[in-house]
């Protein structure tokens, strides 16, 4: 583990300002090791007293330090596994706004990666109308088949991704530091958490899969009447540059001026949930950024989702998961909810079905003795996940993002509507994918699905009985010249055999487990 001069004066001066702006105040040196004692009493003298320590404290320090700490602090915004409801929430304040680079820069940076003068790729190209820490955004111009065209292109920062990867290798040796030194840093991964920041990093400065992110939204949202995303312009994108369609709206950061064009805002708050629950559980991929500066009300009344930089996943499993909980909660079947727990895996069989059922209906009962306008499914999905764990239930990172998504989500309808009934709103979305996927219908599309999965395997059958055979006509021979007893000769004849009946034995039992679970449903 190597710790170089720079890695020394990169970490000090982040270290300073975390001290500064009290992140260590609320700690006690007595009740850390030994270790740590005297420099968190070094940083207590030097801390700010007029601003207070905690969760806040924590959002200034990474504002200041760079670009990298406020996406560690994004992305540790949906990991309150990891840090803690109250850090992660107070995270969710950090804002990514930087000072632009320039038009000049941009156009030196688009030119270069389309390999074009800026003329020829655009009638027109504006300043910049926002900045970031990965990238600026202009207003262009284009011509299209159907007529000219306003589009909105992003340009990466120049040198950003040098950066970015200057701060991640001092995040490592931290890491390492932690998990080799820390009994606490090993439960909280902390390589793990910067491997995963790293791979986010990388992500959103390739602007060709962010690109592949918002058509793939698109498309999901095409037949939606209440949602739209932005046309890419394939065309006009590169890995340093992502030309989109501009998109003529209203923010929904700006309440009053919403009002003011007259939108309504109870439907735009129902619009927002339910167009969250449907996009995560009818098509398994949501935008895990949802909060106020990324979406817009445009003159139809559609909510427009902008930034396609953070996506979530989830799969078929996941997302029967969410619908069965969520379902069971609003139809206050515990029994069931606990099930879906333990059929998905998530539970350790040797826990009760009947005792975490119970845990369910602590969390579930109060939810429906409140006012609607109180009832939080973030807060349930929170609570569940402080249940489950428990009950030994492991932390699954999609389904914290989606948990962490629907807090932004719903926060973003609350100021909407701050009477909205989460229940109501959110029975229909839940309702209809449950009839859709779990009822009468979905079990003739899983037969059929498993019948293929029999074909296939199937398939392998002869490929499986031909290679018996071989071995058999080899033992055959070897019979009828005289067997070689030597032990090379006896290893290699019992590998052989040991190989053909695993083989033969794995095939047919994958098919009848296959057919025997398909029948019995």
């Amino acid at each position: 583990m190597f710790l170089g001069f720079g890695h020394l004066l990169r970490l000090a001066r982040a270290g300073y300002i975390l001290a500064r702006e009290g992140v260590f105040a609320g700690l006690d040196p007595e009740l850390l090791p030994p270790p740590a004692r005297l420099p968190v009493r070094l940083a207590n003298l030097i801390a700010r007293k007029d601003l207070g320590g905690g969760p806040k404290a924590l959002v200034r320090a990474f504002s200041q330090i760079g670009p990298t700490y406020v996406k560690l602090g994004q992305f540790l915004a949906t990991r309150p596994d990891v840090v803690g409801g109250e850090i992660a929430n107070a995270l969710t304040a950090l804002q990514d706004r930087m000072e632009p680079f320039g038009r000049d820069a941009a156009v030196e940076i688009v030119e270069k990666a389309l390999g074009k003068s800026i003329d020829e790729v655009f009638l027109s190209f504006g300043e910049p109308v926002a900045a970031a820490s990965v990238a600026q955004v202009h207003i262009a111009y284009a011509r299209y088949h159907e007529g000219e065209r306003k589009v909105a292109v992003k340009v990466l920062r120049p040198g950003v991704e040098r950066q970015f990867a200057r701060d991640l290798a001092d995040m490592y040796v931290i890491a390492r530091i932690a998990e080799r030194f820390s009994s606490e840093g090993r439960r909280l991964r902390a390589i793990e958490v910067v491997d995963t920041l790293a791979r986010t990093v990388k992500l959103e400065t390739d602007f060709r899969l962010e690109a592949a992110a918002a058509s793939e939204f698109r498309d999901n949202v095409a037949n939606d009447h209440d949602f739209h995303a932005p046309e890419v312009d394939w065309d006009r994108t590169a890995k340093d540059v992502l030309t989109l369609e501009w998109i003529e709206g209203v923010p929904l950061s700006d309440l009053a001026r919403v009002a003011r064009e007259g939108y309504d805002l109870k439907d735009l708050a129902r619009n927002v949930l339910q167009s969250f629950l449907r996009h995560a559980m009818r098509d398994g991929f949501f935008h895990a950024d949802m909060h106020q500066g990324n979406l817009f009300v445009d003159k139809a009344g559609r909510i427009v989702a902008i930034d396609f930089g953070i996506m979530g996943r989830l799969g078929l499993k996941e997302r029967r998961f969410l619908a069965e909980i969520l379902y069971g909660f609003i139809t206050r079947d515990y029994h069931r909810v606990a099930e879906v727990h333990f059929e998905a895996g998530y539970v350790p069989p040797i826990h009760s079905v009947e005792e975490f059922s119970q845990a369910l209906r602590a969390i579930g009962e109060p939810l429906h003795t409140i006012n609607a306008a109180d009832i939080s499914m973030a807060r349930l999905l929170t609570l569940l996940f402080e249940v489950t764990a428990l009950f030994d239930m492991r932390t699954r990172t999609e389904l914290v993002l989606l948990q962490k998504t629907m807090v932004v989500a719903e926060g973003v309808a609350r100021t909407l509507d701050p009477k909205l009934d989460i229940w109501k709103t959110s029975d229909p979305v839940v309702r209809d994918w449950i009839t859709a996927n779990l009822g009468p219908r979905a079990k003739i599309e899983d037969a059929g699905r498993s019948f293929t999965e029999i074909a296939k395997l199937a398939t392998h059958l002869p490929k499986v009985l031909a290679d018996a055979e071989s071995v058999l006509a080899s033992l055959g021979r070897q019979a009828a010249q005289g067997v070689d007893l030597s032990p090379a000769s006896l290893e290699e004849l019992a590998r052989a055999r040991r190989s053909s009946d695993r083989s033969l034995l794995l095939g047919i039992a994958a098919i009848l487990a296959a057919a025997i679970w398909l029948f019995r449903r």
